[in-house]
């Protein structure tokens, strides 16, 4: 068998492709078999941390811009989401109350959209005052904007209670399409699925839509700007490339998706509060990138999935194996996880700079 025919290469790919999607679409019935709902839970957590890491990659990855301040987006559009689908407005303002006794349950289908564009238009007011910031000085201003969203977030529940502070915000819908609530089991002629399956595959669609989108914007006329501007942004400029506004539109895009994302996030939890969305996050955000390969779709893709369900697979392993050993738990997961993170990050940046799985570079 000739294996560099061209034909065989291009069929032995198509059913990698094929293996791969038939194991994606039944990962979450061998999890429920396996595992139970939990480690379901764990895959919908991990497609929405591929959401986060996409937006990011166009910021850091494709436009080089380092952003720290990332999870402020999600917090955008998972406050979006949880002011117009819950009863909080209406508990809060008696103007709302009069008008919607039973508060604001607006559908997705609108909030959706809007978290996208308000994300964005943050997004842009991030940009704007840091076009002239490179590198430590733009990761600094990012991470105080991050921090400031996560701030007023805690303490806008004085005068007036608009985000019910460090309590958060409960009782918020979960997605409904067509009858289908995303929360509930959905019957079919005898046949259940949970509501855990059905968000994972609400989430699946959702990132194949955003894997679409960036692979198309990498490589379009904006895909290779950027691209430019992360190499030499003096080089670009004076190639004729609009750096300020393809910057803009890097950090636009970018929030975006990370607003669309939180919006996902507080309908499948019911609940969201300002500890969600702390420096942490945003820095395990990063890492996910960078550990799978800035810039490279599926090398972000890897690194999200390998980093959210990673510390779950740690706490399900070493917590009960630290009890059989010692008779109690000696070193708390989450301790070892922090280490687990910092070695990981350190050997990739010696061994593997570019990340795991690097964009393929021509010479």
């Amino acid at each position: 068998m000739n294996w560099s025919d061209p034909i065989l290469a291009k069929n032995l790919k198509t059913l990698q492709w094929i293996i791969l999607g038939v194991f994606v679409c039944l990962a979450p019935w061998f999890c429920v078999i396996s595992g139970g709902n939990y480690w379901v839970r764990v895959l919908d957590f991990a497609l929405l941390y591929v959401f986060l890491a996409l937006g990011l990659n166009i910021v850091v990855g494709f436009a080089g811009l380092l952003d720290l301040g990332y999870i402020a987006f999600y917090a955008v559009g998972a406050y979006c989401a949880g002011l117009l689908a819950s009863p909080h407005l209406a508990l809060a303002f008696a103007a709302i109350q009069a008008n919607f006794p039973q508060g604001l349950h607006t559908s997705y289908l609108f909030i959706l959209p809007l978290a996208a564009v308000v994300a964005a238009i943050f997004g842009i007011l991030l940009g704007a005052p840091t076009l002239k910031l490179r590198g430590d000085y733009l990761a600094i201003v990012t991470l105080g904007f991050g921090e400031i969203i996560r701030i007023f977030l805690n303490n806008l529940d004085r005068p007036m209670n608009f985000t019910n502070g460090p309590k958060g915000i409960n009782g918020i819908d979960a997605v409904s399409i067509g009858g289908i609530s995303f929360n509930k089991q959905f019957q079919f002629d005898g046949f259940s699925i949970p509501a855990v399956i059905l968000n994972y595959y609400l989430f699946l669609l959702l990132v194949i839509v955003v894997m679409v989108i960036c692979q198309r914007l990498q490589f379009s006329r904006i895909g290779r700007a950027w691209v430019a501007i992360r190499e030499d942004e003096i080089a670009a400029k004076a190639m004729g490339i609009k750096t300020r506004d393809l910057k803009l539109l890097a950090f636009a895009i970018g929030a975006s998706f990370g607003g669309v994302s939180g919006a996902l996030f507080a309908s499948f939890q019911g609940f969201i509060s300002p500890e969600s969305f702390s420096l942490s996050e945003s820095v395990v955000i990063l890492a996910m990138v960078v550990l799978g390969g800035m810039g490279h779709i599926p090398g972000v893709i890897l690194g999200s999935v390998m980093l959210a369900i990673f510390p779950e697979f740690l706490r399900a392993v070493l917590v009960p194996m630290q009890n059989m050993l010692f008779g109690h738990v000696v070193i708390d997961a989450e301790i070892i996880r922090q280490f687990l993170y910092g070695c990981a990050l350190i050997l990739v940046i010696r061994f593997r700079p570019h990340g795991l799985w690097p964009q393929a570079r021509t010479s």
